[in-house]
């Protein structure tokens, strides 16, 4: 069902890489609401991705970026701007990655260079993002940007690996830079908390399957999907939200207000 919340507004979405991505998912439903944007992923992750589809999919076009790149994100920024015809309206920052995580390592024996490129590109590039659209003044006034991020940020998960310090990071460059692009420019900056999500970057963490299934247990309403979570999105890019910022949202049927559930207590006390 579509509303028209987006019409006219026009952005910039990071990290669609396959249907399964919730960047991918936002894309579509900021489409059917009748945004109009730009894709943007780094080089090596549109090569493994499919991104042309959901480009063809949407009318949308593609501009390759590295977000640890100032220069990328300048050239990002000003193209999106040409391309769409004027500021933007909203800016989603769906981007992560952990090499620790991906090669195995645990979080006690970390290969600090890695653990550097990770932070680099989980929470760094959102400050280098924000920092780029505030010097470029191109964000229109009641604009809204989104990063997707986790709750190992605040409590522990420990296969989430050096990931919940990225987070961690993530979340406080959020409120931080948010107050400066509120104040000066009207512009609000959020975090969506969303449930594991089976993804391409979710299943890489070891034991996700074990995860996913108590985090739904846990939940009174189970885990959202990346759907609900684009959904979510959709509602903070458009004008409901013009004064929710600096907020850390929980999209995650209520797991994180969970001390304990009825069906995983169940577990423990068989007869």
């Amino acid at each position: 069902m579509s509303y028209n919340l987006l019409k006219g507004k026009r952005g910039i979405i990071f990290g669609a890489l396959d249907p399964n991505s919730i960047a991918w998912k936002t894309a579509e439903r900021v489409h059917e609401e009748g945004g109009t944007f730009v894709l943007t992923n780094a080089p090596i992750a549109m090569r493994m991705g499919q991104i042309n589809e959901l480009a063809e999919k949407t009318g949308s076009q593609i501009i390759p970026a590295d977000a640890t790149s100032i220069e990328d994100l300048e050239n990002l920024v000003a193209q999106s701007m040409e391309i769409l015809g004027g500021k933007l309206d909203f800016v989603l920052h769906s981007i992560g990655m952990s090499i620790n995580v991906r090669k195995g390592k645990h979080y006690t024996d970390q290969n600090y260079e890695w653990t550097q490129k990770g932070t680099d590109v989980s929470a760094m590039s959102f400050h280098k993002v924000m920092q780029t659209l505030y010097k470029a003044d191109a964000m229109n006034e009641w604009g809204s940007i989104v990063a997707l991020t986790y709750m190992a940020a605040q409590r522990v998960f420990p296969d989430y690996n050096d990931m919940a310090d990225n987070k961690a990071y993530l979340e406080s460059i959020a409120r931080s830079f948010g107050y400066f692009f509120g104040k000066d420019k009207k512009v609000r900056v959020n975090t969506i908390s969303q449930s594991p999500t089976p993804t391409t970057a979710g299943q890489g963490v070891k034991g996700f399957d074990g995860f996913i299934a108590y985090a739904d247990r846990m939940s009174p309403l189970g885990n959202a999907t990346a759907l609900d979570c684009a959904n979510y999105t959709v509602t903070l890019f458009s004008d409901l939200t013009k004064r929710v910022t600096l907020q850390n949202l929980f999209n995650d049927g209520g797991f994180s207000n969970m001390g304990v559930s009825d069906s995983v207590m169940a577990e423990f006390v068989k007869e």
